[in-house]
């Protein structure tokens, strides 16, 4: 079943059912005591920053990705903080639009906080660079894939971090 997310008309806990209507349809869902909650997330969805974990406070860094709209909320969400200083980053985006781009993961995983993160940001469904071949970058790297997140309509972000094996005391 395919439910249309922007068409949605109504979206209704009722004891332990989620109802959600649409033009050309209706279906309920028992979820018991989580009806509610999932109400309020098809409601209020977390942004993208959310999502990848942008939170004042943290150095992040940007490198390859030209994405307007994303730079916009970041530098909107960190404000002067951002670009982050020299520094191990709590927080790392490598846009990659092919595999030449994965070369660069085992340098920047050198410049990421012990507990950082590093998202490689690459084009969704194409030849040029597979979510395996990703992968397969930041193992060799030692890294460990923990999280995808839809990035945009075009693009796919793999959060990868330092195994906690292999973190520095």
């Amino acid at each position: 079943m395919k439910i249309p997310f922007r068409g949605l008309r109504e979206i209704s806990p009722e004891e332990g059912i989620l109802w959600l209507s649409w033009e050309g349809g209706r279906a309920g869902f028992e979820l018991g005591g989580k009806a509610t909650v999932w109400a309020e997330k098809i409601r209020h969805p977390r942004t993208r920053l959310e999502k990848l974990g942008v939170r004042p406070g943290l150095k992040v860094r940007v490198e390859g990705l030209e994405n307007p709209s994303f730079m916009s909320e970041i530098e909107k969400r960190l404000g002067a903080a951002f670009p982050a200083a020299r520094g191990p980053s709590d927080l790392l985006f490598l846009g990659v639009e092919g595999r030449l781009g994965l070369g660069r993961i085992p340098g920047l995983r050198k410049t990421l906080a012990q507990d950082g993160a590093l998202w490689v940001v690459y084009p969704k469904g194409v030849r040029e660079v597979r979510e395996s071949e990703v992968i397969g970058a930041g193992r060799r790297a030692g890294l460990k894939d923990v999280k995808v997140v839809g990035f945009s309509q075009t693009h796919t972000a793999l959060k990868f971090v330092i195994p906690l094996a292999l973190r520095a005391d």
